[in-house]
């Protein structure tokens, strides 16, 4: 491990990234990357932006650590074939766990891991690489959660589930425990999943519907 860093990205997640390694963590952020076809600009956050096909003539591995800061584009294939091209360079790819997160499962966690503030992992817990715990979910123990996943915020995974690599799950979705999840699911937001889900599958809440009465004909609020 090193203690500078380069984030690949220049979106969203990159700042996010940005901020979390640079007010919690001991590393110093350096710089930024992005392939060559996609950089429009030369600095980004006051730092400089290099191509990623010249990454490691600037910024030597044997002194630098990479972060990949990308979202879920294409059920996180985009961020998965980053992870692979980095590993392939030989960059060492730290996980941020937020320093406000409660982690029990003995530091079970893999590489490029993104791991934000509010998240409870439960005793036993296994994550895998590349993944990414937005705010607030409920890991719950004996549970593995396999390469590339994106789990957004306040998702219950109850004890004992088994996620598949490339999966995406929305906001406030809950799985009841012992369960299997398939590579490349989409469980949308609000989903309550209590059986096993097959590779692929797609499960979605319907959005609520406006009521007929408006609410200027609402007399009790």
């Amino acid at each position: 491990m090193n203690n500078k860093l380069v984030i690949f990205g220049l979106g969203d997640i990159a700042e996010l990234a940005h901020y979390c390694f640079s007010n919690d963590s001991a590393y110093e952020v350096c710089a930024f990357t992005v392939d060559s076809d996609f950089k429009d600009k030369d600095t980004f956050l006051d730092l400089p932006v290099v191509p990623f096909e010249e990454l490691s003539q600037q910024y030597p591995l044997d002194t630098y650590d990479l972060f990949i800061a990308i979202g879920y584009t294409g059920l996180n294939e985009a961020r998965m074939v980053k992870y692979h091209a980095a590993k392939q360079a030989g960059y060492l790819l730290p996980s941020y766990v937020s320093s406000q997160a409660t982690v029990l499962n003995q530091g079970a966690i893999g590489e490029n891991c993104f791991i934000f503030e509010d998240n409870t992992i439960q005793p036993f817990v296994k994550l895998g690489n590349n993944i990414v715990l937005w705010s607030g979910n409920h890991i719950g123990h004996h549970s593995v959660i396999k390469d590339h996943c994106f789990i957004t915020s306040h998702v219950v995974i109850s004890g004992g589930v088994e996620i598949g690599e490339r999966c995406f799950i929305g906001v406030n979705a809950t799985l009841r425990d012992r369960i299997k999840v398939g590579e490349r699911c989409l469980i949308g937001a609000g989903t309550l999943l209590l059986s096993d889900a097959e590779p692929e599958g797609v499960y979605m809440e319907k959005e609520t519907e406006r009521a007929r009465v408006p609410s200027s004909k609402l007399k009790k609020i």
